[in-house]
């Protein structure tokens, strides 16, 4: 009965300061090679994805936020992953620190045009549905979601 397996279903949030800089970490996973990651996680039951993204974004680094949107579903061809790409706006002052250093060793703020290399595929995928929409990306089916869908906490 695999073939009637749930897909795995994820987060990738975009934190983005006033300054347009966005989080990013160095992932180091064990049994993945080391790639660079915006933070995000799989959701837990039931749960919504933008409440996923702010519970993640503070597991992972710290930061607290109260509010995101779903901008885009990202939808992975070859296999059952799904990403939903969330935009959270950084609290003013947020700090990003390194909680999980099993799973990412380091965070940093980043020009979303200059990233560091190699990305991590889930975290291309979802920088290629906000910075380029409407633009195909192989591997992936992308999906706009129009007015996004907002949570405040």
């Amino acid at each position: 009965m695999d073939h009637l397996a749930r897909p795995v279903s994820g987060v990738g949030v975009v934190l983005r300061r006033d300054d347009g800089r966005v989080a990013i970490g160095h992932r180091v996973t064990a049994g993945e090679t080391p790639s660079w990651s915006f933070p995000g996680g799989h959701l837990e039951g039931a749960e919504a994805p933008v409440r996923t993204a702010l519970r993640e974004l503070a597991e992972e680094t710290g930061v607290v936020a109260t509010t995101g949107t779903l901008f885009a579903v990202c939808v992975r061809t070859a296999g059952s992953g799904v990403t939903f790409a969330v935009h959270v706006p950084a609290p003013a002052g947020a700090e990003l620190a390194v909680t999980e250093p099993h799973a990412v060793d380091a965070w940093t703020w980043a020009d979303p045009d200059d990233l560091p290399e190699p990305l991590f595929a889930h975290t291309a995928a979802v920088r290629h549905a906000w910075r380029s929409p409407g633009v195909p990306l192989a591997g992936w089916d992308l999906h706009a979601v129009a007015g996004g869908v907002a949570l405040d906490r």
